[in-house]
């Protein structure tokens, strides 16, 4: 890992869970990692209750567009976190990979969003200080 590690968040549309990730570890970071996310089927947009939930800690989202996971990007990354995206996701040998079992905020309201947006933000500073470790 460079002194500079990537971290990529993979969800299945890259619209709710991998971008509060990423929103997170930007926001707490800073320009010490850089930060990826893709999904294996990308939405169209990223989920409004998503971008309502980070807005309500300070974290805007909204310039964020669902991407598709391209190989490359895997291939790039140091730290790769899915988030329930299964056999789509590519596995390089030395590559630190995690699976985070969240539930799926797609079709949810805020209130339903803001505890899933609370989990991610834990393990994002515990992967975070991993890192810095």
């Amino acid at each position: 890992m460079s002194d500079k590690p990537s971290v990529l968040f993979v969800c299945v549309h890259n619209a709710g869970r991998s971008q509060m990730a990423a929103g997170w570890l930007r926001h707490l970071a800073g320009d010490t990692v850089e930060v990826r996310s893709a999904g294996s089927a990308p939405a169209d947009t990223v989920n409004p209750a998503a971008v309502e939930a980070m807005r309500e800690v300070g974290i805007d989202i909204t310039d964020q567009t669902p991407t598709l996971l391209a190989y490359a990007t895997a291939e790039s990354s140091d730290v790769i976190v899915t988030m329930g995206c299964g056999d789509a996701c590519p596995v390089f040998p030395g590559k630190r990979y995690e699976d985070w079992q969240l539930a799926d905020p797609a079709g949810k309201g805020v209130e339903a969003v803001r505890p899933i947006r609370d989990e991610i933000r834990t393990r994002v500073a515990d992967l975070l200080a991993e890192l810095r470790a």
